[in-house]
């Protein structure tokens, strides 16, 4: 069984040992449990991946909601003042991503950010086109882009 599923079989052993049968008891099982896995699992190199995974999950979730405020706030900004601010244009964004679930996961959280949607990829898979509401600065823009494909593949490794 992989690491993950020892950490949801003890969550959920946890769960029926409490008598509390809810979400929030749920997380704290599967908190717990990873932590007493991380201590007795520490040896074994099957575990060692997973283990990694926790600190990387926390970083992209904070970077991509900070991300997320940021363009919420752009968006809300310009459709409340009386002069818009936006300047539409498409973008290629070369991929570094190779596999398809990886590229619809970096696609998914583009479209999800106000003023911003992932139109297509290419038929070789090596070009995302980009609809951006507000392209001022392409290079900038790019960056921010790769910066974001890079957390991607970070997190898929």
């Amino acid at each position: 069984m992989k690491a993950f599923g020892w950490n949801m079989l003890l969550a959920l052993f946890w769960v029926i040992l409490s008598g509390h049968y809810n979400i929030g008891n749920l997380v704290a099982g599967m908190l717990l449990s990873y932590l007493v896995l991380a201590y007795v699992a520490r040896d074994k190199p099957e575990f060692a991946n997973y283990f990694g995974k926790l600190p990387k999950i926390i970083s992209f979730i904070l970077f991509f909601l900070w991300d997320l405020t940021k363009a919420n706030a752009r968006v809300a900004y310009d459709v409340l003042t009386p002069t818009h601010l936006m300047r539409p244009g498409v973008i290629a964004i070369p991929l570094d991503i190779k596999d398809e679930a990886g590229i619809t996961m970096f696609a998914n959280l583009i479209t999800v950010t106000p003023g911003s949607l992932a139109l297509d990829v290419s038929s070789d898979r090596k070009v995302l086109y980009v609809h951006l509401m507000y392209l001022d600065d392409e290079a900038s823009q790019l960056a921010e882009l790769k910066a974001l494909e890079a957390r991607v593949l970070n997190l898929l490794r």
